[in-house]
């Protein structure tokens, strides 16, 4: 069946100093073969296009391997067992998994297990939203907060990058925990979206001027910040350092202004961590895939919460596999509204 196709991939070039541009990755192509036993064949549909991609292009230690050059870049994608030699697996079930940016991935019996490969039900929850609410950002989203943040009723929880994949998860999941909200995303529109759609209380654009974070941290956490959800790092960190109330939780998640600094220029450490001593507050990172192991917890509660409207969720779909490169970058320069995907084949 499958010995007619042909298989397009974007593999890592050389590795970026600075902002990756197209010299940085390459294209080829290669034919499909057939699974041996115990193996599958996927066809890629959709893939998440996610900061940390950023950070596995360079080759230093971190919490995954980096991509080894010439390797098709890791991504995780929704996509369609096209062949199945492997009982778990039938033709036409959808999966979730690392398919890489490529159109096709034969994946063996003693890789599916590395390539977290599980089938999902589209009854609960469109592809979109599987790579979305439902997906890695959901997940980072649900345990960064619940199990890094312990939110209680009441208190106050800000959010930078509230109008991103991550941010409109925690946004709405700690409101539904009783938690006044505030988000911290770049423009206007984004602002709009996450108060009037999203139901956040308020929303601080860092866009509006130089104070306007500090400003706005001042206006509507006049007791100060509980929970700070960082998905920026930088001098928006800084700011909320200043703000944090006794026994503040700063959940580490990213530090998006700081992964395309050139290597000879690395991210500055935040000006005002004194402010943790002072308030006894806690600073803790969060590494999604530590949770795997309850990951059906996770999609079991928010997946109800789509049904019944007390969360949404909002993607911003590029298409084509050649448009990877300039995709990939639209997360750097805050271009994406919503949480950002590459639809690579038509369902």
């Amino acid at each position: 069946m499958s010995s007619s196709l042909v298989n397009h991939q974007v593999r890592l070039a050389k590795r970026p100093e600075a902002t990756a541009t197209r010299e940085n990755w390459k294209f080829t192509t290669e034919p499909v073969g057939e699974p041996a036993e115990g193996g599958v064949l996927v066809k890629t549909l959709s893939l998440s296009l996610d900061p940390a991609m950023r950070g596995w292009l360079n080759d230093a230690k971190s919490y995954i391997a980096p991509v080894a050059i010439d390797e098709v870049m890791r991504a995780g994608g929704v996509g369609r067992v096209v062949a199945s030699k492997n009982p778990e697996f039938a033709v036409g079930d959808t999966v979730y998994g690392t398919l890489g940016v490529q159109e096709y991935i034969l994946i063996p019996q003693d890789q599916i297990k590395r390539n977290g490969l599980v089938k999902i039900d589209l009854r609960v929850g469109t592809i979109n939203q599987w790579l979305n609410v439902l997906g890695m950002p959901g997940m980072t989203g649900y345990f960064g907060l619940m199990d890094v943040g312990q939110p209680k009723p009441g208190e106050t929880v800000v959010i930078s990058g509230a109008a991103g994949a991550v941010g409109q998860t925690v946004g709405q999941l700690a409101k539904i925990k009783g938690c006044r909200v505030v988000g911290i995303a770049g423009g206007a529109a984004k602002c709009d979206w996450v108060v009037k759609e999203l139901g956040f209380d308020a929303c601080i654009d860092y866009k509006a001027g130089a104070s306007a974070v500090r400003d706005g941290l001042k206006t509507h956490c006049p007791k100060g910040v509980d929970i700070y959800f960082d998905n920026v790092g930088g001098e928006i960190l800084d700011a909320v350092l200043a703000r944090l109330a006794r026994k503040a939780r700063v959940i580490i998640c990213g530090a998006i202004s700081q992964y395309n600094n050139a290597n000879s220029m690395p991210g500055a450490g935040p000006k005002n961590y004194l402010s943790l001593l002072v308030n006894r507050a806690r600073m803790e990172g969060i590494v999604v895939f530590d949770y795997a192991d309850r990951y059906h917890i996770a999609i079991a509660e928010m997946a109800g919460y789509l049904k019944d409207g007390r969360m949404k969720s909002k993607e911003d779909v590029v298409k084509g596999l050649e448009t990877f490169p300039e995709s990939l970058n639209k997360l750097f320069a805050g271009e994406n509204f919503g949480k950002l995907i590459l639809q690579v084949a038509e369902d």
